[in-house]
């Protein structure tokens, strides 16, 4: 951040907050990362800065504190981070692809990878459903069907009970939508 001018800047407080400790009404606190010292009095601008690293993945909001020497404060405008989740709705190609039993299995299985990001306006999680389907539209497995968090997420799928053929599995969180293509042989 860079101020214009200072006066009687003592420095600031870098604060954080979990926003969804605060969608989920587990806490709506303001915790003070570390102090950033002022240069007093100024009339040309000054550069500071602070790097925050989060020992988890989420959104964040943050603020200053700006201190003056006398003890009074003023509170920037909060800004909003994304630590560590993804910016886009994802359905990544599954591997292997084709695939079939082998590699010290009986069963066919390929994993399925997906991703969910923080969509603003949202509840903290989102219902998402990822299902399977044969060549004629009939729905031959529910892979996942719950409430997710944003995040990376994949799912093993055990192809034992279904025949050698092309299936197609579809993701649907929210408004998104997305459907991709396998190979099962046997």
């Amino acid at each position: 951040w860079q101020t214009a001018t200072e006066v009687n800047n003592y420095g600031f407080e870098v604060e954080r907050q979990n926003v969804a400790q605060i969608a989920c009404n587990l806490s709506n606190k303001w915790e003070t990362l570390g102090f950033v010292e002022g240069h007093g009095n100024s009339n040309s601008p000054k550069e500071y800065s602070f790097t925050d690293k989060p020992a988890e993945n989420g959104k964040y909001s943050y603020r200053l504190k700006q201190i003056d020497l006398d003890g009074s404060f003023t509170y920037s405008n909060t800004v909003e981070a994304v630590i560590g989740l993804p910016t886009k709705f994802e359905l990544f190609q599954n591997y292997p692809n084709p695939f079939s039993a082998g590699g010290g299995t009986s069963a066919p299985i390929t994993t399925i990878k997906y991703s969910i990001p923080a969509v603003v306006g949202t509840a903290h999680e989102l219902s998402l459903h990822l299902f399977v389907y044969d060549m004629l539209g009939r729905k031959v497995a529910t892979l996942v069907n719950k409430k997710q968090a944003p995040g990376n997420y994949s799912v093993q799928f055990n192809a034992s009970n279904l025949p050698s053929g092309i299936y197609f599995y579809r993701l649907e969180a929210g408004s998104f939508t997305e459907v991709k293509k396998m190979v099962l042989l046997k």
